[in-house]
């Protein structure tokens, strides 16, 4: 048997930053995922456990015998009770992984492929298999890359285990149940734990469930989109360090107290609206045209007011005036510093204007990608392996 998994990346449509000072952010899922497919060989395997990053061009592989002398407290896989890594366990993994010698300028990736150690081993045990990876989503840009890998890992991961109901026999892509999400969202925060030390969970969430997420104060709601929306991301390919441009944030607001705090309302406001459009019902063309012209106007004010947090910077001013030029509205997602921008695509504009504006943005250097929102979450798909 092969099993495939799928897990969509993520965006933030509002919030970020003023999230963690205390106001509301919306999150919602992407039509742009991480793929994970394992198999497990029929005979003929030399012992060996294989991870292929098939985008990176980087295989490793280590004797399944190897894994059980490194870590012989997580023989018996017990897939029904997500577990963190010690970090006795964590020192093992990481002498596992500093053994393949990752090349330098891919070193980033270790904590990744420490994550997939602890997740194969607390799930499946030390069972030979051969596990492929490939993804839509640009590393490191904001967009949920990690937590689309460690959802779509564990969804493959926990296909073959017994702590979930699934129909083996099912053709095409599977959904699984709520208690099977509940603990498929529970394994892929353990293994974002691995990668990012202290993750929000928020990333996790969306690409289990899909669709979006209002969340305030560590208080997760999920929410039903009623309404197709289409975003053109442009990846400015800056990289960003999200930690320093959060604590510049802190220390605008230790500086200005009173002025921040009423960025920070102003914020918790739009995420809320946003939210209420976004989830009431639109019958017709006319009304989602009113509800896209109002999405815009709460996006333009929402980027205004992250550049009041000092979180822009030139190559998203860049993406911001070439759409204006369009009079289409952008702003940016996640950390900023670099990173990526959201431009709402309206259901009514002409493809000529789209191909126009990536043109003109691929022109600057900058990576485009389109993408519907707040789609499905985790989903598998089994196949007989030939």
């Amino acid at each position: 048997m092969e099993v495939k998994a799928r897990a969509p990346g993520k965006i933030i449509l509002s919030g970020e930053h003023a999230v963690v000072h205390g106001s509301t952010a919306v999150a919602a899922a992407l039509d742009l995922y991480t793929y994970v497919s394992i198999s497990f060989p029929s005979s003929g395997n030399d012992g060996t456990l294989k991870l292929q990053l098939k985008d990176l061009a980087l295989e490793f592989s280590w004797p399944v015998a190897k894994i059980r002398e490194a870590l012989p407290n997580l023989g018996v896989p017990s897939s029904s009770t997500p577990t963190s890594c010690s970090i006795e366990s964590l020192k093992s993994i990481s002498a596992l992984v500093e053994e393949q010698d990752i090349p330098e300028a891919k070193i980033a990736l270790a904590s990744g492929v420490s994550a997939f150690l602890w997740l194969y081993t607390s799930i499946q045990g030390f069972e030979p298999a051969t596990v492929v990876v490939t993804s839509d989503l640009p590393l490191g840009s904001g967009l949920g890359s990690s937590a689309a890998y460690c959802v779509s890992l564990s969804a493959a991961l926990l296909a073959f285990s017994d702590s979930v109901d699934v129909d083996r026999g099912h053709q095409g892509w599977l959904k699984f149940g709520v208690p099977d999400l509940e603990l498929l969202n529970k394994w892929a925060f353990e293994g974002e734990k691995i990668i990012h030390g202290k993750p929000s969970g928020i990333d996790n969430t969306v690409s289990t469930y899909g669709n979006m997420i209002k969340f305030r104060s560590g208080n997760l709601t999920r929410m039903k989109s009623n309404m197709p929306l289409k975003m053109l991301i442009t990846n400015t390919r800056v990289g960003r360090n999200t930690k320093a441009l959060v604590a510049g944030v802190s220390e605008r607001t230790f500086r200005h107290p009173n002025a921040m705090s009423f960025v920070f309302n102003a914020v918790d406001s739009i995420s809320n609206e946003l939210a209420n459009i976004i989830q009431s019902p639109a019958p017709d063309e006319l009304s989602i045209t009113e509800k896209e012209e109002m999405l815009e106007e709460l996006m333009e004010m929402n980027q205004g007011l992250l550049q009041c947090m000092g979180v822009s910077h030139a190559s998203i001013e860049t993406v911001l005036q070439t759409t204006l030029k369009y009079k289409l509205a952008s702003k940016l997602t996640g950390a900023g510093g670099g990173g990526c921008v959201l431009t709402l695509l309206p259901t009514l504009l002409s493809g000529t204007v789209v191909d126009k504006v990536i043109a003109e943005l691929e022109s600057s250097g900058f990576q485009c990608l389109i993408a519907g929102i707040g789609g499905d979450g985790a989903e598998i798909c089994f196949a007989s392996s030939s």
